[in-house]
């Protein structure tokens, strides 16, 4: 189906990932979604940030970052796959790539509200009372490490 993805630690980052992943992100959630808050957080370029992405010749295709939390639990965000090539299943795959590697171990993320139920197919439970972040109604969830 589809190869595998890249996949970086956040120390490991050339310019040029780096600018492909913010590119994605800028598309997607400043340009498609006109996210009220900024992207960049200061966790990209930790070493404890992972980032997956799969890509064509103009950068990502899909992508998602994951890290360990100050509260020691792992996150999984920034899930974004550009306009052209959703419905393939891409962010479905690093979805998984994410569950390969660290899926013993319990994961949170705060879902758009409208894909709560995409990520209840995976193993996800909701958390918490929904709650507004960049301007986008949004529910906690959680997924029990195995």
């Amino acid at each position: 189906m589809t190869a595998s993805p890249h996949v970086k630690r956040g120390d490991e980052l050339t310019a040029q990932d780096v600018y492909g992943i913010w590119r994605i992100r800028d598309i997607v959630f400043a340009v498609e979604q006109q996210c009220d808050e900024p992207d960049v957080d200061g966790l990209d370029l930790l070493p404890t940030t992972t980032h997956l992405w799969f890509a064509d010749d103009l950068g990502p295709t899909s992508y998602l970052r994951t890290y360990v939390g100050t509260d020691g639990v792992r996150k999984v965000g920034r899930v974004a796959t550009r306009k052209e090539h959703r419905g393939r299943g891409l962010s479905s795959a690093l979805l998984r790539a994410v569950h390969e590697r660290w899926g013993a171990d319990e994961i949170r993320l705060g879902a758009q509200a409208y894909l709560e139920q995409w990520y209840a197919s995976f193993g996800y439970q909701r958390c918490g009372e929904d709650f507004m972040e960049a301007g986008i109604l949004h529910v906690p969830m959680r997924r029990p490490g195995r």
